[in-house]
């Protein structure tokens, strides 16, 4: 008789267990007045995550959810972000969405081309962070100096893309993923074909940001690239407006005057590169840079559609800017295309 009631005990207990189990992961918590964020950071553990999600409401019980993450296996494919709930959901589908990362982003595009300066612009009429505290960050931020990208900083190396940033992102982070998705073009492919042409990371870049400046038209990108590497083989001064436009403070001055000032960038006072990146090129531009074609033009000049006239010779050259001056001067009926000189 004992032993019948101790085995009734035993089932019941074991009943109110079960019930209780189902309770916490199959009966969702109650929907919420307002959405709650839950905040999940690089490194925290499932179960600092779980605690989180408890402390929150969002699930009735840690425990019940890292048993289930466990038994799923899911544990580790967790991603970190800030997490928005609105109650309603069992610990599966909050788990599930840890799983799929549905964080809560803010969506940025960075152009090619953009200094660092302009890109800082952008993030903060995205509501992410200070300019200022970007531009630190960018220039001489820990990470920077851990990268050895000291004096110059970042410029040439925040990657252009369509970035998913946290509402609650740091200048420090944004620029460690810009970072991250530029250094990941690094291939020993890459390195290969850079020590080809006996050129450094920063070398690289800078090539490829006179390119991105220069060529408005993707398909001359590996001709302007091949412009400016012919002059350099002969040391020739690369002539090129847009470093003489360049201010790493991003004051802007118009093009005429600035080709006229003094610069460490301003490539019509000196033979070589200059000593950084002029802007932060795209993909395209570092292929360019590390592919030019095989030519030997040594002179370019703008059309207004913002293509190119290329020059062998100064010769050809001035003949390229005569025409195109001519063709300016003629009515808008007779001119078939709008043409700028831009001539190098």
């Amino acid at each position: 008789m004992k032993w019948g009631i101790i085995a009734i005990l035993v089932v019941l207990l074991s009943g109110a267990c079960a019930f209780g189990v189902w309770f916490a992961f199959f009966r969702p918590v109650a929907r919420f007045t307002a959405p709650r964020i839950v905040t999940i950071d690089r490194g925290d553990s499932f179960r600092t995550a779980a605690r989180k999600l408890e402390r929150a409401g969002v699930v009735r019980s840690s425990i019940v959810l890292i048993i289930w993450a466990d038994f799923s296996g899911q544990a580790r494919s967790v991603k970190p972000g800030d997490y928005e709930f609105a109650g309603g959901e069992s610990i599966g589908a909050v788990l599930h969405h840890l799983v799929r990362g549905d964080y809560l982003v803010s969506i940025v595009t960075i152009p090619e081309g953009l200094t660092v300066r302009q890109i800082g612009e952008r993030l903060e009429r995205a509501g992410l962070v200070c300019q200022s505290d970007f531009d630190f960050q960018a220039r001489q931020g820990p990470l920077i100096a851990a990268l050895g990208l000291e004096p110059l900083g970042a410029e040439g190396y925040l990657f252009p893309a369509t970035y998913r940033f946290s509402p609650h992102a740091d200048a420090e982070a944004i620029v460690a993923q810009m970072l991250q998705r530029f250094y990941a073009l690094l291939t020993p492919t890459v390195e290969q074909r850079m020590f080809e042409l006996h050129v450094d990371t920063r070398q690289l870049v800078t090539m490829a940001s006179i390119v991105e400046k220069e060529a408005r038209v993707p398909g001359e990108r590996a001709l302007v690239a091949s412009v400016f590497y012919n002059r350099l083989r002969l040391g020739m001064p690369l002539q090129s407006d847009p470093t003489a436009e360049y201010n790493p403070e991003g004051e802007d001055e118009p093009a005429v005057i600035a080709v006229h000032r003094s610069s460490q960038f301003n490539t019509y006072e000196f033979v070589g590169l200059p000593p950084g990146p002029i802007a932060n090129p795209g993909e395209s531009s570092i292929m360019a840079a590390l592919y030019p074609a095989h030519t030997d033009y040594l002179y370019f000049v703008a059309r207004g559609d913002g293509t190119h006239v290329f020059s062998r010779t100064l010769k050809e050259q001035e003949r390229a800017i005569a025409a195109l001056r001519k063709h300016e001067a003629q009515p808008p009926a007779a001119a078939a295309l709008p043409l700028e000189t831009h001539a190098k």
